[in-house]
């Protein structure tokens, strides 16, 4: 069969309304149902693909896997067959849109945005948990149905190109991956094995882009954007849109890492920050085993928020009671590049983190951060807001000094709640590249005076006390690889010797070499 069914006519029992959508393995139709009251979306494979081997069985496997999976956030699959040569599946038909129609409509409202991401998170949660991967994970793959007086209920379609999880073997067209390369994790590129964190890379891909309304890599070839997703850092979304809150550069950082490792362990998990990141609360859990690893995804499948628990090894880990610039664990890098690189950017790699105990927004439409009093906005964090007033941001959504933007983040570089009491704080602030790009504050709880040292594997420039009529210390300046690939950035770190300030350490990463970043920064730095 090789022609497009017409309106009215029968095909496998069913009879055919109208087209609703085309791709590369065949036509999706609205079709009546043979003996229910009720409309199915009927797939059929296209003369090529029913006739191939491969493709043939990729399609049968979609039935098969995709049949298993039972859950409101997931297009059901209720029939399969082969007429004429062609085969079929019969799918749970969608009164509604998808996110890509919502996209070419403008971008959506941060709050629409992250309803299309949770109800999508607990989606594929459920096909993972199942054993299931999609590997395809798109806004056109996210439908909305349309319910009055209700949200819109959000679902995963199309699990087309679906595999079991414990198989290694990836049905692909000869030479070619089959993920759209716009949200493909940098796994399925190479062709490497893949597990279920490669849909969540490509869910926090589809987060950036209804964040935004760009794709994270908009490059003018294909050999670019590949080029983007194995070795560029990820985008930020706050870059594209200053108005978000700084918090959520650092959600889709984790989400986009280019380790697998380094990403969130469940697609609920990154739902859930992004959501915090907006001021959203995050409800009390049950830990629930996730699947392919040992750290546990928090939540019920169908909760909007689900936290990420904290990896094995480093709960029990002591807090150095002396702040010092020494480097963090390599599982929190959220930058790329070679190996030297990677251990000299851990030091301050300083990326913005989310907040987890905002309240619910009181804003208009076009933002949800929640609004907050300069005097406690900054909770248990307050005292080294205070202690560099002219530095930092008054508030979590302000900007300090030059433009720098600012969150809470624990020892690994993770977001905490502002009210946490740790024993030392960290603000963790992105500048705008002129020339600052990224800067930590750490101070001690207790006050006790630290001490800095220069960062591991970069190029001494100089050392110097200094004075000024605010206090004194020591100033370390070194050239070092930069944050992204290929490049070189110049670092500084602040030691204080005065007892107003002497429990605290900033270190600062800019520029292209220590110099310049020296020449440009320090000496109008508001300290």
């Amino acid at each position: 069969m090789t022609a497009q069914l017409r309106p009215g006519s029968v095909f496998a029992g069913y009879v055919i309304e109208r087209v609703l959508g085309r791709g590369g393995m065949g036509t999706v139709y609205a079709a009546r149902h043979p003996r229910l009251p009720r409309l199915d979306a009927i797939k059929v494979l296209s003369e090529a693909h029913s006739g191939a081997p491969e493709f043939r069985a990729r399609f049968i496997r979609e039935a098969e896997l995709a049949a298993r999976i039972d859950h409101p956030n997931v297009v059901a699959v209720h029939d399969r067959g082969l007429v004429d040569g062609a085969l079929w599946i019969a799918m749970q038909y969608i009164a509604g849109t998808d996110a890509a129609a919502v996209l070419r409509a403008g971008v959506p409202r941060p709050e629409h945005a992250l309803h299309i991401v949770t109800g999508a998170a607990a989606g594929l949660d459920a096909a993972h948990r199942a054993g299931l991967l999609h590997r395809d994970v798109k806004p056109a793959n996210l439908m909305l149905e349309t319910r009055p007086g209700e949200p819109d209920r959000v679902l995963v379609a199309d699990f087309g190109i679906a595999k079991s999880g414990t198989d290694s073997t990836a049905l692909t067209e000869t030479g070619a991956f089959l993920a759209t390369l716009a949200y493909a994790a940098p796994e399925l590129i190479r062709l490497d094995a893949v597990d279920h964190r490669a849909d969540l890379y490509s869910l926090g891909c589809t987060l950036f882009e209804l964040l935004t309304g760009r794709k994270p890599f908009p490059r003018d070839t294909v050999a670019a954007v590949i080029n983007a997703h194995l070795s560029e850092p990820p985008p930020r979304p706050t870059q594209v849109n200053p108005q978000l809150p700084p918090a959520i550069d650092a959600v889709i950082a984790r989400a986009m890492a280019k380790n697998p490792d380094d990403r969130y362990s469940s697609c609920g998990a990154l739902a859930a920050a992004a959501a915090a990141a907006f001021g959203a609360p995050v409800a009390p859990t049950t830990r629930v085993a996730g699947p392919g690893t040992s750290r546990g995804q928090v939540g019920h499948p169908g909760t909007a928020a689900w936290a990420d628990p904290t990896p094995v090894g480093l709960a029990s880990a002591p807090e150095p009671r002396r702040v010092e610039t020494a480097p963090v664990s390599r599982r929190w890098l959220l930058v790329a590049g070679s190996a030297a690189a990677l251990t000299i950017a851990l030091v301050a790699v300083g990326v913005v983190a989310l907040n987890r105990d905002q309240p619910p927004s009181a804003a208009p439409a076009s933002s949800v951060a929640p609004t907050t009093t300069a005097e406690s906005a900054w909770g248990a964090h307050e005292y080294i807001i205070r202690t560099f007033p002219e530095l930092l941001p008054r508030t979590p959504f302000a900007s300090g000094f030059q433009g720098i933007r600012c969150a809470a983040v624990d020892k690994e570089h993770r977001p905490v709640a502002l009210n946490q009491h740790d024993s030392v704080g960290r603000l963790s602030c992105n500048g705008d590249r002129n020339p600052v790009e990224r800067m930590t504050v750490y101070c001690n709880g207790d006050r006790t005076a630290s001490s800095a040292r220069p960062f591991l594997e970069a190029t001494a420039v100089r050392e110097e006390s200094w004075e000024r009529t605010s206090g004194r210390g020591k100033l370390i300046v070194q050239d070092m690889p930069g944050l992204r690939a290929g490049t070189t950035s110049g670092a500084l770190v602040v030691q204080f010797d005065d007892t107003a300030r002497n429990f605290c350490l900033v270190s600062i990463v800019g520029a292209t070499n220590g110099a310049e970043l020296y020449d440009r920064w320090w000496p109008t730095a508001p300290f």
